[in-house]
């Protein structure tokens, strides 16, 4: 996914409202621009690190900028914007990035499935094959303790509890269920489920995994220009 044009920088003030953050530009300025992530945002939204915003030429939208990327004091590169996740599996399954999932002919996003009201992410679909249901999660809480450790997810998310249970139930009935976690932090280098955070996640993720929920974690290479999925790290309890 390439930022056309390429993102501008600035400084980071403090994220607020869940939805908004204020910044300071080059000429030391400040303005308010969207934040789309209504996560904790842990060790991603530090005042003072260095950040980098888009542009929309959305004349109806009350901030026109949008927060994207976060650089910490180590020098990580984290993508903070979740909207991107989703793009971003969609562009390294259609590329063949994610080996995993190649050999489907249809892919549909935002697909109404489940006994409780979900939306899978994506969607593959081959004539001689099962459907595949994807659900899609961005990583970028980083074990600052332990080199390389990511975790998911940052808070409770009883949102994404109703997603392994859905998706365990297709697994179950027969479709193959897939649970894609988007590394979006240059320092994970392996992924584990937050116990830590919430332990009911953790539980239902190795309920899932035991009756044929796939795990895949894929990173991404971040810059203010691109960002793309480009290579399969470790996922373990």
């Amino acid at each position: 996914m390439k930022f056309t044009p390429p993102l501008d920088s600035a400084i980071l003030i403090k994220r607020y409202k869940r939805f908004l953050a204020d910044i300071t530009l080059d000429d030391d300025s400040e303005r308010t621009i969207h934040c789309a992530n209504t996560g904790a945002m842990t060790g991603c939204a530090t005042p003072g690190n260095k950040v980098w915003y888009s542009t929309s030429d959305n004349p109806k939208r009350k901030y026109p900028n949008s927060w994207e990327l976060t650089q910490t004091s180590q020098g990580d590169k984290i993508c903070i914007n979740t909207a991107r996740a989703n793009q971003l599996a969609v562009e390294a399954i259609e590329s063949g990035v994610i080996s995993e999932l190649q050999g489907y002919e249809q892919l549909q996003t935002e697909v109404k499935y489940g006994k409780e009201n979900s939306r899978i992410d994506i969607l593959l679909k081959s004539e001689n094959r099962p459907k595949c249901y994807i659900e899609v999660k961005s990583v970028t809480l980083l074990d600052e303790e332990r080199e390389g450790q990511g975790y998911f997810p940052d808070a409770v998310t009883t949102r994404g509890q109703k997603h392994l249970r859905e998706l365990t139930e297709m697994a179950q009935s027969g479709s193959r269920a897939v649970l894609l976690f988007t590394v979006l932090h240059s320092g994970i280098e392996k992924v584990s489920p937050a116990l830590h955070i919430d332990a009911n996640y953790s539980q239902l993720l190795k309920y899932a995994q035991e009756r044929g929920v796939e795990v895949l974690c894929y990173k991404a290479e971040l810059s203010s220009e691109e960002i793309k999925l480009v290579k399969a790290i470790e996922f373990s309890h």
